[in-house]
């Protein structure tokens, strides 16, 4: 990425319920928080899933129970009218747009939109073909490995890798897949153990309840945090209960913010405003007891003292055994000439 700064993915998936007033509104929340993108989904039910394919715990227990995977997704379809709408709304509110392609048709109908970057959801990291073509477009790409072995990431990347994407222009978010994630499954350490196997800007998608860990992951060094959004967390549908409410999601993105900037660079250096302190907190040499002209110092002499500026006590030693240049009074800064 070219960024410097931390991006911030607001993640609002299917929480429209296949409503584009909803779908407007989940792009007004995330431009209010400050959120850099606001991220939706794009596919065909019907190419994305067959009739007898299952649903997940997670969905049966949000959504109606008799209700196929195909047909629930089939209600969550955003249309063209629908996406050319967001697209629209997006560039109104300045936050860019983004969608997760789940085929092939799907990213050439949002490059077709002009869609900036490409989000490679966890369910397709072994789609060898949709690699492929994803490798061979001219956009970075986000992916993201929920449900991964490391061996899979690998074969991932060296699929995009091999096929033209440049490493510099893939982001790897590291991911649990459950909704809502737990705390004892999050294993966030492994942002930094993909960051120093790849060598790649690494990012998180964040599926648990709260900020605690996309703000962890951010201190860890991601560089894009994505965190699922919606207007309500007891609507109906797969993704809402784990999903972040307005005043929480702009919450978290202030503290991510903060954090970004209080990283800083790693060099540990005092702070202009440090300097100016240190002449007040550290200490300096002075006098314990009246000092005649000529008399050998000695650590009887001596005491150390915050007084301003002065002989650091580092210099303690060079200091004893030499000649008083004039008499000092007792807290006196001891001072030499030259």
């Amino acid at each position: 990425m070219s960024e410097d700064k931390l991006l911030i993915i607001a993640e609002a998936g299917v929480n429209h319920n296949g409503n584009i007033d909803l779908a407007l509104q989940l792009v007004d929340m995330a431009a209010d928080a400050g959120a850099d993108i606001v991220k939706f989904q794009t596919f065909s039910a019907d190419r994305l899933a067959t009739g007898s394919a299952p649903k997940a715990a997670y969905q049966k227990l949000h959504t109606d129970a008799d209700q196929t995977q195909q047909e629930m997704l089939a209600s969550l379809e955003l249309s063209d009218a629908d996406h050319r709408a967001i697209v629209a709304h997006c560039e109104a509110r300045n936050i860019e747009f983004l969608s997760t392609g789940f085929d092939v048709e799907s990213v050439v109908y949002l490059l077709n939109l002009g869609i900036k970057r490409l989000k490679i959801p966890s369910g397709e990291i072994t789609n060898l073909p949709y690699l492929e073509f994803i490798a061979q477009t001219n956009q970075p790409v986000i992916i993201s490995t929920g449900m991964a072995e490391m061996d899979e990431i690998t074969a991932a990347i060296n699929v995009l890798t091999h096929a033209g994407k440049a490493i510099d222009d893939i982001t790897i978010l590291h991911c649990t897949t459950d909704y809502p994630a737990k705390p004892e499954d999050l294993n966030l350490r492994a942002v930094k153990t993909i960051r120093d196997v790849f060598g790649c800007d690494v990012g998180y998608s964040d599926h648990s309840i709260g900020p605690m860990a996309a703000i962890a992951a951010g201190a860890m060094g991601a560089r894009v945090i994505e965190k699922h959004i919606t207007l309500d967390t007891s609507l109906p549908g797969p993704d809402h209960a784990a999903s972040m409410p307005p005043s929480q999601f702009a919450d978290m993105v202030q503290a991510l913010r903060h954090l970004s900037c209080a990283l800083g660079t790693g060099v540990k250096q005092p702070t202009p405003i440090e300097v100016e302190n240190r002449s007040i907190v550290r200490k300096v040499i002075v006098a314990s007891s009246p000092i005649a002209a000529g008399e050998i110092l000695t650590a009887d002499h001596l005491a150390v003292k915050r007084a301003g500026s002065g002989i650091s006590p580092m210099r303690w030693y060079e200091v004893i055994g030499t000649i008083a240049p004039r008499s000092f009074a007792p807290n006196e800064v001891i001072e030499f000439d030259g």
